[in-house]
């Protein structure tokens, strides 16, 4: 709890976020890793990566970006330093010039989990 009040990332469990996005998912696909920012979600399926960005003060207006796994390019991630409070990934996909960029706050280590995740994915 006390990493989400700072904004923190954590690890959430496939499982649940499965049945949460039962609409979202076609026949077949399931959930396999799930990471947890604030309110968005990084979800990893057995068919693409799903960006969940709850929008507003109440997070009812959601947008679902939907990324299969082989317009993805490349990604980085830069870890926080020192001076830098933050991390920070980078997706390229392709037909596009410029990333997708996500921050996850210092002291988190579910960045490292999420570039598992893309390398375990991407081909």
């Amino acid at each position: 709890m006390f990493n989400r009040i700072l904004g923190n990332a954590s690890e959430v469990e496939a499982q649940k976020l499965q049945k949460e996005l039962q609409d979202v998912l076609s026949d077949g696909e399931s959930v396999t890793h799930a990471y947890k920012l604030v309110r968005d979600f990084f979800v990893f399926t057995n068919r693409r990566l799903v960006l969940v960005d709850k929008q507003g003060l109440t997070g009812r207006k959601v947008e679902y970006h939907s990324i299969p796994y082989k317009s993805i390019s490349s990604f980085s991630v830069e870890t926080a330093g020192n001076f830098d409070m933050d991390a920070e990934m980078k997706i390229w996909l392709s037909g596009r010039s410029t990333p997708l960029e996500r921050k996850f706050k210092r002291g988190t280590k579910v960045v490292i989990g999420v570039q598992k995740a893309l390398a375990q994915h991407v081909r």
